[in-house]
This record gives structure tokens, C-alpha cells and sequence, in this order.
């Protein structure tokens, strides 16, 4: 599907990169972009976003090179994307319905299914207030006084339905979740998760520690849903449970948060959060902060987090660990691409559990609780 990439530069964060993530996620949904239309603002348009000039400038690169969609590196209010689809005659999309459409695309579970789902009815509410024209028209009431309900109304009533009848299902998977962890604690079972911005190398380096095989590629949400393995650290740590989660993105929707916080939740009941980062990535620093906000929006941010810098094969770094100022490991440097520095993982893993025994055993000694390091330790190298 030939695409046109919208993006208007307020001046804030690297516009650049903002607009490569936004190719990424098109590629990742399916389209094609042929055209990419910039301009700069100090403020969005009411009516169109970008003004009349520029979706004048957007129309003719429909016109002129055969688009068959138009998506927009931000988020659309209802108005705006139904003012903008009548003057271009053409479909639009904004960044949430399209990070909405790929996490559609790649659920695979029957839980990861039903968030999509929540999600999407969501927004699509959110879409039906000042609907579109059709939406306005009476329903006849054969036999019933007065108009009977609007089009409208029935649309909203049928979503507010499902929406409950969806929320109540996740929350019995929910109660399973915490069945399970509840087994898992009185094992006293070392948790860990997996967390980064998407694309960071997560599921390749979950499979380069647990051998298990799970979908890995270059592409934005690779992964979806919440995939956990035991893997056996030596005799002294004994079995820890591994978990893979969904990869984070800058301004994540907000319907994705709140839909997939079941999902999450495996993250919020870790005992240590590996953050992998692509140190490769210009913008890693800004990827970081972004994984930090979504984690504390979702109360994970108390959780012990250890820094991966993985993909160092593409920037010339060596393996090796740093510690922060209370001698515990802040930051791993490996490729889990060519397995270099995964022992030192390993080593770094086995250390933090061995260390959150001893704590429980004596928790009065408990110095520094909160002290494996967090993004304030993740200076670039």
C-alpha cells in the first residue's frame, strides 16, 4: 500500500529519528512510503494539523504519485482526521491507530488478541463522538414511540458492551497470572524481565539465554505477547524464570498501556528488570528515557534494573560490566546476535539474585535497596 509519512516539527526531541521510527512502523504495518511531507509549527492547526497550505501540498503528492493512504507522525484528533480525509479524499491514519493496527497484525495469544481488541474499541469511541454523518441518521422504531435510537447511540451501546464483556476476560486471565506467580513466589523462583524500546534486541537475546526459539526479527513489535522460560543459572542460583515482553515505543498509546497492563504486569512483578538497549542507536539516550516513563506509568519503576548494551558487534565496543557507586552492576556490554558478553550476563543475572536472597534473609542489612542501577547511570560509553 503506497503511503505518503506526514510529520510537523514543534521543535522539540530529534524530529529526525521521530520521522525513521515512523518509516519503521509503517514498513512493520505493511505500507509502502513513497513520500515523506514535512513542515515545521509552533503549534498544531485546529482544523487540519498541518494548516490548509500544507494539506494542499499533501493532496497534490496524493494525486501526483498514486497514494493510497496518508499516515501522520502524531496524534489526530477526531475532527482533525475526519477534515483531513474529506479534503484529500484519501484514508488517514495517525501514529496511534497505526501502532494499533501492527499489535492487531502480531497478536498471537488469545490474551494479547483480547488487549488489541480493548484497545482498539477504545480509540475507535473516542473516534465516534462528533461521528461522521452517517452516524446521525435515525433508526426507524417500527411499532416504538418516537425515533428510536440513533445510529450513534447503538454504535456507542454495542462498544460500551464488548469493551465490559472484554475488561471482565482479562481480568480472569489476570487472576490466572497471579495463581501462577503466587506458585512461582513460593518457590521462591528469581524473576526476571525483559524490557526496551522495540527493535532493541530483546527476543534475539531472550533466545540467546534460554535456547527457546521465539520469533525474533529486525522489525518494529516483533513480539507481542509475554513469553517466560526457566533457565538453570548453576548450582549456587538454581532455576530463575526469564520473561520477554513488548517492546516500547515513543509516545505509546495510552489504550496500549492500560490494554496491555496484564501483560506488563510480568514486568511489574519481577525482581530485576533487564533493560536492553540498542547501542547502536543514535538516539539511545531518548529510547531509555522513554522506557523509564512507560515503566513508571505502570508502577515498575522501583523495580532493580541492570543496563544491557546489546548489538556492541555494530559499534566496536568491547564486553564488559560496570559497576555503579555501591559495587553493584549497573551496565552489561554484549551482542546477543554473536553471544559476546552473555557470560557476563549470565554473571550479572546470578549476582543479583544471589544478592536479593541475602537480602531477604537479612533484610535489616538492606543498605542500598534500590541501587542496581537505573537510567541515571547510563552515560554513553
Amino acid at each position: 500500500m503506497r503511503a505518503a509519512l506526514v510529520g510537523v516539527d514543534f521543535g522539540q526531541g530529534d524530529f529526525a529519528a521521530s520521522i525513521e521510527e515512523l518509516n519503521l512502523l509503517a514498513r512493520s504495518a505493511g505500507a509502502e512510503p513513497v513520500a515523506t511531507i514535512t513542515g515545521k509549527r509552533s503549534s498544531p492547526d485546529a482544523a487540519y494539523f498541518v494548516g490548509s497550505g500544507k494539506a494542499d501540498e499533501i493532496g497534490h503528492a496524493v494525486l501526483d504519485q498514486k497514494l493510497e493512504i496518508v499516515i501522520f507522525n502524531h496524534a489526530l484528533s477526531p475532527a482533525q482526521q475526519r477534515n483531513l480525509e474529506k479534503r484529500l479524499n484519501i484514508r488517514v491514519l495517525d501514529r496511534t491507530s497505526l501502532i494499533l493496527d501492527i499489535f492487531a497484525q502480531r497478536a498471537k495469544s488469545h490474551e494479547g488478541k483480547l488487549q488489541v481488541e480493548l484497545a482498539q474499541l477504545q480509540h475507535l469511541a473516542t473516534r465516534l463522538i462528533r461521528g461522521w454523518t452517517h452516524l446521525e441518521r435515525q433508526k426507524g422504531g417500527i411499532g416504538l414511540r418516537g425515533p428510536g435510537e440513533t445510529q450513534l447511540e447503538t454504535d456507542r451501546r454495542l462498544i460500551g458492551e464488548r469493551v465490559k464483556m472484554l475488561r471482565a476476560r482479562l481480568a480472569k486471565l489476570r487472576k490466572q497470572h497471579e495463581t501462577q506467580r503466587r506458585s512461582r513466589g513460593r518457590s521462591q523462583t528469581f524473576s526476571v524481565s525483559l524490557v526496551g524500546y522495540t527493535n532493541a534486541g530483546k527476543s534475539t537475546l531472550f533466545n540467546a539465554v534460554t535456547k527457546a526459539g521465539v520469533y525474533a526479527a529486525d522489525q518494529l513489535f516483533a513480539t507481542l505477547d509475554t513469553t517466560s522460560r526457566r533457565v538453570y543459572m548453576g548450582e549456587e542460583v538454581g532455576n530463575i524464570v526469564l520473561s520477554d515482553t513488548v517492546g516500547f515505543v515513543r509516545e505509546l498509546p495510552h489504550q496500549l498501556v492500560a490494554a496491555f497492563r496484564a501483560t506488563l504486569e510480568e514486568t511489574i512483578h519481577a525482581d530485576l528488570l533487564l533493560h536492553v538497549v540498542d547501542a547502536a542507536s543514535p538516539v539511545r539516550m531518548e529510547q531509555i528515557e522513554q522506557v523509564n516513563l512507560v515503566l513508571k506509568e505502570i508502577g515498575a519503576d522501583h523495580i532493580p534494573q541492570i543496563l544491557v548494551w546489546n548489538k556492541i558487534d555494530a559499534t566496536g565496543l568491547e564486553p564488559a560490566v560496570e559497576r555503579d557507586e555501591y559495587d553493584k552492576i549497573s551496565r552489561v556490554f554484549i551482542s546477543a546476535r554473536t553471544g559476546q558478553g552473555l557470560d557476563l550476563l549470565r554473571a550479572a543475572i546470578s549476582e543479583a539474585a544471589l544478592d536479593a536472597q541475602e537480602a531477604s534473609l537479612h533484610p535489616q542489612e538492606d543498605v542500598a535497596p534500590d541501587s542496581i542501577s537505573t537510567f541515571t547511570h547510563a552515560g554513553s560509553h
